[in-house]
Parts: structure tokens; sequence; C-alpha cells
């Protein structure tokens, strides 16, 4: 139909996974063979059909939808769903491996940090340089940079090459300039979250005045009342295909659905939808009150302990480790972070099986229920284990203040 300004058919994206389970080439005898044996697999391709070093990942596997002009499209999913490799292609920035896409009308995107600019040039050539990329003339960038200077506020720095740019420099800038230069659509991923609180506000709004404008805007998130409140259309990606297409509202509702329901369904220790290099993994979850003893909820008001077990599998200590649990309300909103980081205190964990303990005094959160992120990483560099929606954790009421009220649920989540 003439209003479709994206239709996707039959999209697939794979990746080649290498596996590097054999000792690198050390020496010229060594390239030579691992060369020669590539060779006679491609050459004899009836043979050898399977290499144990590498591993076919399908990122993306046979979706087909169309957006209407004007849609303003939500798209969200787990970690891994597929939902950036998606917005990539549309981008132009990945190639798919299967499928076709038709897109019509200029494109500005706005996905991780560092794409988009050319990090020696400064902000002022960058904007003039994104213009052109859009197909628009030096006057039309010209009649748009004071706006687009005024939203970022960089006018100091307009001058320096990007890659002196804080992260948060390079968000404000760059959402300002694909939000201004006038695209038909507008592609935007979490990114903004480098932003400060404000600024993600200010974007926000932007968003809301460009689909007003009639424009069409694809937004991945993680905030489901952003995304209930912006957009009008949500396409929930589940393993690399479309679980719902619908409206927002019902999408968010499925996506929440289904991760309460994984986190009380499966063992953390068999759970798969996990990501980093499984070094180390969470496998047990446990909140134990002040005697040590096992409890099914929390209570306002209460001190607890939060026991998270996990499996070193790489045979020795692992100094400076880092664990995190995230505690998110039934929108995705966080209303809690608890990091071994905070306190300052250096975290070793053992070889085998081992426990992290982490207290908390005067639990601060309402009744309801909430689901928790964990996350063990060394240094804050390596990740070893992230688990979205890792368990859920239950607040029924208690009295925080003393008074025998059990808090104001319907009204706040903090105290």
């Amino acid at each position: 139909m003439s209003d479709t300004v994206v239709r996707v058919e039959n999209l697939a994206k794979r990746y080649d996974i290498r596996h590097l389970n054999q000792p690198a080439n050390s020496t010229l005898k060594d390239a030579i063979t691992s060369g020669a044996k590539s060779l006679s697999r491609i050459l004899t391709p009836g043979k050898n059909k399977t290499n144990p070093n590498r591993e076919e990942f399908w990122a993306l596997k046979n979706l087909s939808f169309e957006i209407k002009q004007g849609d303003v499209v939500g798209i969200i999913g787990r970690n891994g769903a597929g939902k950036s490799t998606l917005l990539k292609i549309l981008s132009r920035i990945t190639e798919p491996t299967k499928g076709r896409i038709s897109i019509k009308g200029r494109v500005a995107s706005l996905l991780e940090v560092g794409t988009g600019f050319h990090p020696e040039l400064t902000g002022r050539e960058n904007i003039y340089l994104n213009g052109a990329i859009l197909g628009m003339s030096r006057i039309e960038i010209k009649r748009k940079f004071d706006e687009i200077v005024d939203f970022a506020e960089v006018e100091k720095f307009l001058d320096t090459p990007v890659k002196h740019y804080s992260s948060g420099m390079y968000v404000r800038l760059a959402f300002a300039v694909a939000a201004h230069l006038e695209p038909e659509i507008l592609i935007v991923d979490e990114v903004l979250a480098v932003g400060d609180v404000q600024f993600q506000k200010k974007c926000l709004g932007k968003m809301g005045n460009v689909a007003k404008e009639g424009r069409t805007i694809l937004f991945v998130s993680h905030n489901m009342s952003t995304v209930e409140s912006l957009c009008n259309r949500g396409v929930l990606l589940e393993a690399g295909t479309v679980g719902l297409d619908g409206t927002a509202d019902e999408a968010v509702r499925y996506y929440l659905e289904r991760a309460y329901g994984l986190a009380k369904e499966l063992p953390l220790i068999e759970r798969r939808d996990r990501a980093g290099n499984g070094k180390v993994r969470a496998c047990s979850f446990r909140i134990l009150n002040e005697q040590g003893e096992e409890e099914p909820a929390l209570q306002s008001g209460k001190n607890y302990y939060f026991e998270i077990g996990y499996t070193n599998n790489t045979g020795n200590r692992i100094n400076n480790a880092v664990v995190c649990l995230d505690l998110l309300d039934e929108r995705g909103m966080r209303v809690m972070l608890l990091k071994s980081t905070f306190t300052n205190h250096e975290l070793t964990l053992n070889p085998g099986k081992g426990f992290v303990l982490c207290g908390i005094k005067n639990l601060p959160v309402v009744q309801g229920l909430y689901r928790a992120t964990l996350h063990i990483s060394y240094a804050d560099r390596e990740v070893f284990d992230h688990i979205e929606d890792a368990v859920t954790v239950s607040v029924d009421g208690g009295d925080f203040f003393g008074t025998g009220n059990p808090g104001i649920p319907n009204l706040c989540k903090f105290l």
C-alpha cells in the first residue's frame, strides 16, 4: 500500500561464531596447514560438512512485517532477541543473510555510541556530514544548525573532534542531529540510556513532536512505561522471530507475562537465555532473614540478605569480581540497584561453587511483585554472566515507618 514506509519480508541474519578451542597458529607451518585444511573443505564440499570450531547463530529468522507512515513502533524483547540486529539492517549498517527490506523515505538512526559520526571530525563538521548523507543541501542543514546545537547543549565543544567527547555529549549531539534533520523515518536504539534523566525526558519529548508531524519512529527500549506512553504499536521479538505484533499495550502486557513466568518456572541453573562468557555462572538465589533462614517474600522496613550462588568454572580464584542485582518493577523501571563496588570492597570468587551475600537494612521498597536482573563480571570489563528476569521478588507489606501503615503501594515504589 502507498502509506507503507517499511516492508520486511522473510528477513534472516546469520552470524558465524568461531570457538577458539584450538591454539592460534604460532608458526608458518601451522598457518599453511590450517589454510590447506580450509581449502580442502571448500574444494570437497561433500566432506567435513561441520566445523567443530565454528557455530552458526541466527540472530533473526524469517521476520515479516510492515510499518505505515506515522507509526511509532516500540520494538521490545529480551537481550539477544534480535532487536539491535534488526535496527542495524534497517539502517543499512548490516546486510541481511536472507530476505529483503523496502524503505521509502530518508532514514536517520541513533544506535550504539560510536556509530554515525567520524571520530576525527568536529561536532560542527559531523552535523554537515550527516545532513549530506541524508541528502540535504548545505542551506537546509544551516537552517537547522542552531536548533541542533541548542538541543544538544554542546556549543562550547562544537569545534572539538568528537573522539574527545564523553559518551553523554556524543549521544546528545547524535540524537539532536538525527531528530532535527527531518528524516521521514527515525530509528532509535536504547542508546538514550547513556544520557542523564533530564536529557532523556527532553529526547522523549522531541520524539513525541516528531511523531505528531506524521513521521515514522522505530524505538527499542527496555522501559515498558516509555513504550506504552510514546508508541501506538508494539513488536515483540523472541529469539529472532516476531512473538507478537499489536498495540503497544498488548505487546508490553505479553512481554511482562512471559518475563514473570520465565523467572518463576525455570530454576536459575537451567536458564539458557543469558549473556556472558560463562567463566562464572549464577546458579541460585535465596532471600535470608537476619537469622540466616530462608524467606519466601520480603517486608518493607526489615533487614535481609540476598544470597547469590555461583559456579566459578575457571579453576582459579577471581579477584576484583563485581556482582550486581537490579530490581525492576512491573513496567521495567529500576527501583533499586545493589552492586558490590558500591562498598569499595574487593570481591573474590573462589573456584568451584560458592555464594555472595548482599545485606540490605530497612528495606525501602513497597508492596508489589518485582523482577531481578543478575550480573557478574570482572572489574566491570569482562562479563561472566548476565540474566534478565532472573528471579521474581515479592514484597508483602511491612511497616517501614513503624506506624502500622504498610505503605502507599499505589502512589510510590520507594519509601
